[in-house]
């Protein structure tokens, strides 16, 4: 049985005696080729069942219809798909949808600048990078090679140095350090993840300076994202095992998988929530909505910011000029049992 062959455009070429270059320039409507030698070409291109490559045309015309999502937090998770965490799956979906409505695809791929990336990785028109760590190699690579992208968040390090839409973190743990002292914290810790990113840098800031303004020693622990619920042990000994007045009556965990792990390790330990410990997350995950107690979050918007981080993507992509400042639409609180003294 013979195997079937995708024509080539030198098939073509050979059926029609012509060179490929013709064929490429009959098809592509480039150089000078006689209208009655163009019906031919296109004739048999027809009839070899010959289709020109997508990717080869978007090449040639600079433009493949094609965005690309890089989620940088992946770097550190063991898994593109962490149990309970919604997140990334809201952000790619709402980015997918919004680059279907402005007539693009939307690409969700890993690391592009790691060896034996596939070509098409390195195909987009623009790129979305969320999350950028301190010197972070992709920004790097689409800068040198002047590839048209946009950040979520800055890259920690060279501030205003690249397109990015900025989250405020700071301003986001600043609304629920507020929350979490009208609910009667006197003393707050923090635990974040160990990337060095904006997110994760900006909160520790931001606790920092409420603490010394008090005149309180800062309580900031980072550990491991891809740990998830399993931090909680840590956070307790790290927190309730010193000096009985150094310890937190609140602890505030960025991501929702060490919130839940802390709750499970606080209730374990005897302690009530939130009557003698409030326990508070600066994203949610499902865990958050299902424990008992249920746990505050915030919900950070990531549809809303993704479909803005479409829309500046597209607008480089067709080659627009975009002028910040960008900023992500404002965070709210979910407020649940973990803070409702």
């Amino acid at each position: 049985m013979q195997e079937s062959r995708r024509a080539t455009i030198r098939d073509v070429a050979k059926a029609a005696g012509v060179s490929p270059t013709t064929v490429s320039h009959a098809l592509n409507g480039k150089g000078i080729v006689r209208q009655e030698t163009i019906d031919r070409i296109e004739q048999i291109a027809a009839e070899v069942g010959y289709r020109p490559s997508p990717i080869a045309r978007g090449l040639q015309n600079s433009k493949l219809g094609l965005l690309a999502l890089v989620i940088r937090p992946f770097h550190s998770l063991d898994t593109f798909l962490p149990e309970g965490v919604d997140y990334f799956l809201r952000t790619a979906g709402a980015a997918s949808l919004a680059a279907m409505e402005h007539g693009y695809s939307m690409m969700l791929i890993d690391d592009p600048t790691k060896p034996g990336v596939p070509f098409s990785a390195l195909a987009a028109d623009a790129y979305i990078v969320t999350e950028p760590f301190e010197n972070d190699p992709v920004l790097t690579m689409l800068s040198e090679q002047r590839i048209p992208f946009v950040c979520v968040g800055e890259d920690p390090a060279r501030r205003g140095q690249f397109l990015a839409i900025e989250e405020h973190a700071d301003a986001q743990t600043e609304m629920m350090l507020g929350h979490l002292t009208d609910a009667g914290a006197k003393r707050i810790a923090l635990v974040t993840g160990t990337d060095r990113n904006d997110w994760n840098l900006a909160s520790q800031s931001a606790v920092v300076r409420w603490s010394e303004s008090r005149g309180l020693r800062p309580l900031v622990m980072s550990v491991p994202e891809a740990m998830g619920e399993r931090v909680g042990e840590a956070v307790m000994a790290e927190f309730f095992s010193g000096d009985p007045s150094e310890r937190p009556d609140a602890i505030y965990c960025l991501t929702g998988r060490h919130a839940a792990g802390v709750t499970a390790a606080a209730l374990k330990r005897g302690l009530r929530i939130p009557e003698d410990l409030l326990v508070a997350a600066g994203s949610g995950s499902l865990q958050n909505q299902t424990s008992t107690p249920t746990v505050t979050t915030l919900d950070l918007k990531p549809e809303a910011i993704a479909q803005f981080a479409v829309e500046i993507a597209v607008k480089l992509a067709e080659g627009q000029r975009v002028e910040g400042p960008l900023v992500t639409p404002r965070a709210t609180l979910n407020l649940r049992q973990s803070t409702a003294r």
